[in-house]
């Protein structure tokens, strides 16, 4: 991105907040691009393997934590949220008590949020350089090497909170988040005070005790890294934590107070998509490869495969109570032509066979 010195029409945040409104995001803000004391946070992170699998979270160097080496020419950075809880779906709460039934994480019950978001900042940039004329930018929705909480922390849109996730005073943490990065010079907000207090609520809810300390995630231990991230097999010793959650885990939003104020999503994109929000893990593990990609066209889930999705479901399977319903489910399964699969069937099958479930 090159540098334009060439005049430009003014253009006030005001109406770049106003437009972005009108596109579906909640809250707008601005941010330079200082992140020094955040990339000295994640060098260490890194230092401690805390990032386990996920290797590019190394392999971009500096370029995620100082802006413009990964854009040349930035100066500003746009952040906005997007709130994406759905409407009229059976509780979170509720649902985790029902282990016969699959928990997928909100944010992933309806289309590809990196497809919704990327194209109202798109929309929101067309219509910026329709007020100023061409200028220099490129939109990032978790697409890149991005610190996109501390950018959107910066630029006044929450604090990030001991789960290590960005809550909002008066809107909790059910959010996404997108960035512009843009040679515009324009004025910052104000950075966001912590707010969590004395409150650990989220650290004594993990399953696998995965935020190992306040402000402190070890991913190889969260649920979220080892239904998504993760491409091998699932450590033993978190597959009982698991539940049945089978694709992310919300648990650490679900207990966080500020989620009092959060507000369910206008966006008809985020509903939920072929009853996910309320559907048993035996009708999912069945599901043939041909309709696990046709039912998740569009989706997040598609990320992860078909194989990841059996292995997870079968580990969710082997946490469930001891009935036949279940247990020909694994063995309908137990020949698989996947290894990973196969050996995840196994230990599922193991749980029954041990008489550890209750039925």
């Amino acid at each position: 991105m090159a540098i334009d010195n060439s005049p430009r029409p003014p253009l006030q945040v005001a109406q770049i907040r106003s437009w972005a409104a009108q596109l579906g995001f909640q809250q707008t803000g601005i941010s330079g691009i200082d992140l020094q004391q955040d990339e000295s946070r994640l060098q260490q992170w890194l230092a401690q393997q805390r990032h386990g699998e996920m290797h590019y979270m190394k392999r971009h160097g500096s370029r995620r934590s100082r802006p413009a080496e990964l854009v040349a020419g930035t100066v500003s950075v746009i952040s906005v949220r997007m709130d994406y809880l759905p409407r009229e779906t059976r509780p979170p709460e509720e649902l985790l008590n029902m282990p016969e039934q699959a928990y997928v994480s909100r944010y992933a019950l309806g289309r590809d949020y990196h497809k919704v978001i990327r194209n109202r900042l798109q929309q929101l940039a067309t219509r910026i350089e329709q007020r100023v004329g061409k200028f220099g930018y490129r939109v990032f929705t978790d697409s890149a090497p991005v610190l996109e909480k501390p950018l959107a922390r910066n630029a006044g849109l929450g604090w990030i909170g001991k789960h290590t996730n960005l809550i909002n005073k008066a809107a909790g943490s059910w959010f996404f988040l997108g960035e512009i990065y843009t040679d515009l010079p324009l004025p910052p907000d104000n950075a966001t005070d912590e707010h969590c207090g004395s409150c650990t609520a989220c650290l004594e809810v993990c399953p696998t005790r995965a935020i190992v300390a306040p402000f402190e995630l070890d991913a190889r231990r969260c649920i979220s890294y080892l239904t998504i991230e993760l491409h091998g097999p699932i450590p033993t010793e978190f597959r009982g934590a698991m539940g049945n959650r089978i694709y992310g885990c919300d648990d650490c939003q679900l207990v966080c107070p500020w989620n009092k104020f959060a507000q369910p999503t206008a966006e008809n994109d985020f509903a939920p998509r072929h009853n996910l929000d309320d559907i048993t893990l035996a009708e999912l593990f069945a599901w043939s490869e041909q309709q696990w990609l046709e039912r998740t066209a569009g989706s997040a889930i598609r990320r992860i495969g078909y194989e990841r999705w059996l292995r997870n479901i079968a580990v969710a399977l082997g946490n469930a109570p001891t009935r036949p319903q279940i247990v020909q489910a694994l063995q309908a399964r137990a020949d698989d032509s996947s290894g990973l699969v196969r050996e995840h069937v196994a230990w599922a099958l193991a749980q029954h066979q041990a008489g550890t479930r209750e039925a």
